[in-house]
């Protein structure tokens, strides 16, 4: 039993394990963002400045340090100007999100639009987005460029069509499959892609770094939807329940939809077809999860998208570096922030 322990460890690791690997030039990454977002405007820099403050994993940032340095990239800060890129889309899309799903809370603290409106929420995603392409601009390479506005355009493309499908409990499968891969799985596989091409490699190595941060997107959405349902675990930062109530329809709906008797059926669209859902809502649909084993069902199909992303570094020379990034695949399946 000791081995199967020592490995459940090494996987939950590879999180810290890429962030140490990375290090130096994370803290670069922060500063670079930092720097980015200064602003005279005074609420402009309450407000990112509050968000700076929340913190969050980095992932995406990481993703595009690792895959770099895997790929043999040592010199120069385009990683770390690119890493801070990456970031700064992936935060403006929270700030659209939350006020999108009028989310009160992320990573354990009031949202911006909370505490300040909606207005200046948009807005400041439209900041942070702006300072993006200008610094994408400034990296001068028009590859990048080209996928990393182009992924921009599919993260909105899947927010549309999220609330085109809002409230459908028997929503596709493939839907659903379809809203996480826009976005979540793009900026991901854009993430990695970013790493490669700084690094000059070949095709083959650029489509299999793509191919592997789109997989492990989908693994880490299919995770995060799961969690929002798993009672039997403790989160940082995220409250059981925070997709249902925002009327989400996620993985674990889709799956419970297909397995649920008429009768059930028919009380699932009544909950999700309402404004409000409350506590009694979300008792009577966890109980229907556990009742019909879906938490188990969800991993078993993320398992696939594992198996995806870390087949793909196959073509990879054997390093530290590639271990880290095979072992992140089932971190996303493991973790508990």
């Amino acid at each position: 039993m000791g081995t199967v322990i020592q490995l459940k460890n090494e996987i939950n690791n590879s999180y810290f394990q890429l962030k140490d690997s990375v290090e130096d030039k994370l803290l670069l990454v922060e500063e670079k963002i930092k720097s980015k977002l200064s602003s005279k405007v005074e609420l402009v820099q309450k407000m990112t400045d509050y968000h700076l403050d929340t913190g969050g994993k980095r992932l995406r940032a990481l993703l595009t340090l690792g895959s770099a340095k895997m790929c043999g990239y040592l010199k120069g800060t385009r990683d770390i100007n690119l890493a801070a890129c990456v970031e700064l889309i992936h935060a403006a899309t929270l700030m659209h999100d939350d006020v999108i799903d009028n989310g009160s809370v992320r990573r354990g603290k009031k949202t911006l639009n909370k505490i300040w409106n909606n207005h200046s929420s948009v807005l400041i995603g439209d900041y942070l987005l702006s300072r993006c392409f200008e610094m994408m601009v400034e990296d001068g390479n028009l590859e990048v460029l080209k996928l990393l506005s182009s992924t921009s355009s599919k993260i909105a493309q899947g927010e549309i069509l999220q609330l085109q499908h809002k409230g459908e409990v028997d929503m596709l499968e493939e839907t659903y499959l379809k809203i996480i891969s826009a976005k979540t799985a793009e900026l991901f596989a854009a993430a990695t892609k970013v790493g490669a091409i700084l690094s000059d490699v070949k095709t083959r190595e650029k489509e299999a770094l793509e191919f592997y941060g789109r997989n492990l997107g989908l693994t880490f959405q299919i995770a995060d939807d799961t969690l929002d349902y798993n009672s039997e675990i403790k989160l940082f930062g995220k409250k059981i329940g925070q997709d249902f109530f925002e009327g989400k329809i996620t993985l674990p709906i889709i799956i419970l939809f297909q397995k649920a008797k008429p009768q059930e059926k028919e009380k699932l669209k009544n909950i999700f077809s309402k404004k409000l859902r409350n506590e009694f809502d979300l008792d009577y649909t966890l109980s229907l999860i556990k009742k019909y084993h879906i938490i188990p069902a969800c991993y078993q199909k993320a398992q696939h998208y594992i198996n995806l992303a870390s087949n793909s570094l196959s073509i990879f020379n054997n390093c530290k570096q590639k271990k880290i990034l095979e072992d992140l695949t089932s971190f996303s399946l493991s973790r508990n922030f």
